[in-house]
Order: structure tokens, then sequence, then C-alpha cells
């Protein structure tokens, strides 16, 4: 599995296009092949972190030269985004845990 931390802080003047326009990216992103999720957080200081998985490499790769997700992220520069960083990891080892998966005598 390979997981995309993006990190970004939104411009006021550039907020209401961008409001407009995530859900529309969003949508889009779970159309991909290889797509398996997609959750955003926003911190009180404002920053915004939004993790992606994509099933491999070559899904991710696809998503980032998807030509609306291109034009998207070229519209973040010139207008949405005061800052962002990216970081494209490889999942070396995933565990879950959920109380709900305990049967009642564990």
């Amino acid at each position: 599995m390979i997981v995309t931390i993006f990190r970004s802080r939104l411009r006021d003047e550039g907020r209401e296009e961008y409001m407009a326009l995530a859900p529309k990216i969003s949508e889009l992103a779970e159309s991909m092949p290889g797509y398996l999720s997609h959750k955003g957080f926003v911190a009180e200081d404002g920053e915004r972190i939004t993790i992606v998985e994509f099933k491999d490499q070559e899904s991710q790769n696809a998503w980032a030269r998807q030509i609306d997700h291109v034009a998207a992220k070229k519209r973040g520069r010139e207008t949405f985004y005061s800052d962002y960083s990216i970081q494209i990891c490889e999942v070396l080892r995933d565990s879950k845990y959920a109380a709900s998966d305990k049967g009642p005598d564990a």
C-alpha cells in the first residue's frame, strides 16, 4: 500500500474556491483504479492534513498524473495554498485492532 500525506494551509482569498473544488477532486480520487481511502483533518492552528491510500505505486502515480488532478494542483499553487508538503510512503507494516472484533469471552 502507498500512503500520501498532504499537509497544507489555505490562503484566505482562495478558501471559497477551494471548498467548491475539494469535493469534486475527492470524488475523482475515489473513482481511480487502486484507490483505497482518504480522510482529511484540520488542526486547531489551521493546518490541513489529507491522508490518501492507494493499492500500489502504479495507482498512486496514475492519480498524480490524472489530468483534472494536475489542473487542481496547479490551481492550488496559484490560489489555494500558502504552503504545502507531500510525503509519499510505502507501508511496511499494517496492523489493526477493533474492540468490536473480540468475542464476549475475550
